[in-house]
């Protein structure tokens, strides 16, 4: 069989090798250096050599009947092939196969796989020199001329040791070629004398030598020949050949591969390479634990019969997923809740990938899994699930988990027919309890109360926590709404029974509110907003109870959202108007100060009364936009009026989320500073119960706010639960005597001693006093023989709006 190079060069090449991927390899390597013949076997090529003696023979040691080294014994015992050079192409790198092959008449060696550069500088050295040999024949001159110009040096010595030809000179040496001089003196002493020492034996000798040259490091492979020539007695050739780039190639590769694995024995994920009939060539340590082979045992046997695969869930057994990626030639990834069952039985949930092996041609040559233990990674994603889904105190579902189960009671309560309800309880009073007592029996408080819910509840229920004190009971396949008064009973019923928190026993109700699906809703979110609706309405009526949800809670509902909807535009638009009430001097009805009353419009310029939206305002946490619009509006009014020659105090109310924040007194300060109004005209009333919910932390605040230089009013006094001794540690600077008190003094005589204690106390206290709700010229009478000078009220001046009150103002 012979393949040979269309573009016909000076050199004819053999390549004898029974295996046509290589000769094909090596075939493209060489072809620039000539024509190239290829034979599978050691016979064939000596049929080719019968009609032409090629120049160069790349001979495979490894062949079947007749192998490398045969051929090239017989070719050297025939004179017409004994000068044929030889190159033994091997996979061995055995320094005994070398020497041997070299001995039966080889002259260099291509390493398995190949290296291209190497490859080539071998094939086209030897060409050249056998190029030189044939010209030797021709003429001594020219065969000097093309011995000098090999990149190998040669050089020919006598007995001696003194130089009698070389080809030239090694840059890196730094020494000429000089016949006169002695081996010590053209090579490196240490190359030298490995030579002579080596010259003694009178043998041939092949060895490498490793020198260090102005600080590189270089490698060089001599040949050694000893009485070459039958005129010179104990003569010697030596031939040195530069295998630097060949060695540091070769060094480069170990490294590679010791890199690689390394790597491999290093990273956390297993690997597991085979070969393409998926038999196990490579495992890595992650591997070899995970499935509890060796990799000795391991080599050769069929991938699944190490690597065995089941479905985590049916035990089923799985197909190995790198057939498939070698198959379609892709990167395959495993399906999911897989696992591996180790040698031992022992069982991990994996992830991994199987991917085809290519060479440099692209050819598919094995393939390779990458897998890792996953088994903690799922164990965290469940516990994680878990939490986001259930309460972090209780371990109940939380709001998350119980909206898709009201989404699915719902679904499922179409096709059976069945009512779905939902229990909303909130415990009553909770944070005075809480706050009382502290956080910490506050959690406990809730523990234990989800632990007394859940042992009343029937199987078709779920307890849900939903926020800081507000459970939620899912009843599905309700039948008739009896059972659910039923259940609402049995637990209002069992809070009865006290709990025991800090060695003390504390009695607690509850107020729940109960929406059924589809009859108060028709989707889950309205469902649980109905179902608040009818908690907040059982909480109006006192507490301790249930409540249905009805269409009149509905309508409730509506307007309340209307409202509260109302009062953010007018808070975002700045559409909150101020009222001024003027306060008056009973004695000479002079104006003394004024009080800011926050006044909201509807549409249709109809006022809402301040009961309906201030309420709302502190239930839904619009109370500090609105009180510090009200501050604002207030303050640049008094400006206004200071500006006009008018100093009167203004006063302004301060709702108990104001007070309770950290930055009133900042606030405050503030906005004094941006309308430039003197600190004393202003004046803020903080209600009686607002100032003895802590009072540390009043003190604290009342401080603050004194330092900015405002005056203090408690408002509506008597109406809370004060505490004199503390009272009286504050730093107040006006006592106002509520209205509900004055409106009955005169017909009940308990109300007229209240007024009348409020004053002797206010007096004893030295405080100003001002009564509310003066509507009757003889209660004014009666408030200034008791003793209060000043008053506000309709009998002086209702609420007034801003031109209003500087009409009355000015007149």
């Amino acid at each position: 069989m012979l393949f040979f190079n269309t573009n016909r060069a000076a050199h004819e090449i053999l390549i004898v090798d029974d295996t046509p991927q290589h000769a094909l390899e090596l075939m493209e390597l060489v072809s620039e250096y000539g024509a190239v013949f290829f034979s599978e076997s050691a016979a064939d090529a000596f049929k080719l050599l019968d009609q032409s003696l090629p120049d160069l023979i790349l001979l495979d040691i490894d062949m079947p009947d007749m192998d490398g080294l045969q051929m090239c014994r017989l070719m050297k015992q025939d004179p017409r092939y004994r000068d044929i050079p030889v190159i033994f192409i091997t996979g061995h790198d055995e320094p005994e196969l070398e020497l041997f092959s070299l001995e039966v008449g080889g002259i260099d060696f291509i390493q398995k796989p190949f290296n291209p550069k190497v490859c080539k500088l071998r094939v086209k050295n030897q060409l050249q020199l056998h190029e030189q040999q044939k010209l030797i024949e021709q003429s001594k001159d020219q065969l000097k001329a093309l011995v000098e110009q090999v990149p190998v040096h040669i050089t020919y010595w006598d007995e001696n040791w003194n130089n009698l030809y070389s080809n030239g000179y090694f840059p890196e040496w730094g020494k000429s070629a000089n016949s006169s001089l002695y081996i010590d003196n053209l090579l490196p002493i240490e190359l030298s004398q490995q030579i002579k020492l080596r010259g003694q034996s009178g043998i041939d000798q092949n060895f490498t030598v490793q020198l260090q040259v102005n600080g590189e490091e270089f490698f060089y492979q001599v040949f050694q020949s000893h009485n070459v020539d039958p005129h010179y007695t104990n003569s010697h050739l030596i031939t040195i050949i530069d295998i630097t780039q060949e060695n540091q190639a070769k060094r480069s590769l170990f490294f590679e591969k010791e890199r690689l694995r390394v790597t491999l024995n290093s990273i956390g994920d297993a690997v597991i390479a085979t070969d393409n009939n998926g038999l196990v060539t490579f495992m890595n340590t992650i591997a070899e634990r995970m499935v509890g082979w060796r990799l000795r045992d391991a080599i050769g046997l069929k991938v699944e019969r190490v690597m065995k695969l089941q479905d985590s869930n049916t035990k089923q057994e799985l197909s190995n997923p790198l057939y498939l990626a070698l198959k379609e030639q892709r990167i395959v990834s495993l399906v999911l809740n897989s696992e591996i069952v180790s040698k031992s039985g022992s069982c991990y949930a994996i992830e991994d990938s199987a991917a085809p092996i290519r060479n440099e041609k692209g050819e598919v040559i094995g393939g390779i899994m990458v897998f890792h233990d996953v088994s903690n990674a799922m164990a965290l994603a469940n516990r994680m699930s878990h939490v986001a889904s259930h309460d972090s105190l209780t371990d109940l579902p939380n709001r998350i988990s119980l909206q898709e189960s009201l989404v699915l009671a719902c679904q499922t309560s179409i096709d059976t027919k069945h009512k779905v309800a939902v229990l909303l309880i909130d415990i009553d009073h909770f944070k005075y309890l809480n706050d009382s007592l502290g956080h910490q029996y506050g959690d406990e408080l809730i523990c234990l109360m989800a632990q007394r819910l859940t042992g009343l509840l029937p199987e078709n229920c779920t307890l849900s926590r939903v926020g800081g004190d507000e459970f939620v009971v899912l009843v599905s396949g309700v039948e008739d709404i009896q059972e659910i008064k039923s259940l609402a009973s049995s637990l209002l019923l069992a809070m009865h029974e006290q709990f025991k928190l800090a060695e003390q026993f504390y009695s607690i109700s509850i107020s729940m509110g109960v929406s059924l699906y589809p009859d108060d809703a028709t989707n889950s979110e309205q469902l649980m907003r109905h179902a608040d609706v009818a908690m907040y309405r059982a909480k109006q009526e006192g507490r301790n109870r249930y409540n249905f949800f009805s269409s009149e809670q509905e309508v409730a509902l509506l307007q309340r959202n209307q409202l509260e909807k109302q009062l953010r535009e007018a808070l975002k638009n700045h559409q909150i108007e101020l009222f001024y009430q003027p306060k008056f001097c009973l004695d000479t009805n002079e104006i003394i100060g004024v009080e800011a009353l926050a006044r909201m419009f509807d549409k249709e310029g109809n006022v809402i009364p301040p009961s309906q939206f201030i309420g709302l305002a502190e239930e839904t946490g619009l109370i500090l936009a609105l009180g510090n619009q009200v501050l604002e509006k207030a303050c640049k009014a008094a400006k206004q009026w200071f500006d006009l020659g008018y100093a009167i105090p203004i006063s302004v109310n301060v709702a108990a989320a104001q007070f309770s924040g950290d930055g009133l007194a900042q606030n405050v300060e503030s906005v004094l500073l941006k309308y430039q109004l003197p600190p004393n005209l202003l004046e803020l009333e903080i209600t009686e119960t607002s100032l003895m919910e802590n009072v540390d932390n009043t003190q604290n605040k009342l401080v603050k706010l004194k330092r900015v230089g405002v005056n203090i009013s408690i408002d509506d006094f008597g109406t809370g639960y004060s505490s004199l001794a503390y009272l009286k540690k504050f730093d107040i600077d006006v006592m106002k005597i509520d209205m509900s008190f004055v409106a009955d003094m005169l017909e009940n005589k308990h109300d007229y001693e209240i007024v009348k204690t409020i004053i002797s106390l206010g007096l004893s206290m030295e405080l100003e006093l001002i009564a509310e709700g003066v509507e009757e010229e003889a209660q004014k009478l009666a408030l200034l023989e008791l003793g209060c000078k000043a008053g506000q009220g309709y009998l002086f001046s209702k609420p007034l709006p801003f031109n209003d009150f500087m009409n009355l103002l000015t007149n």
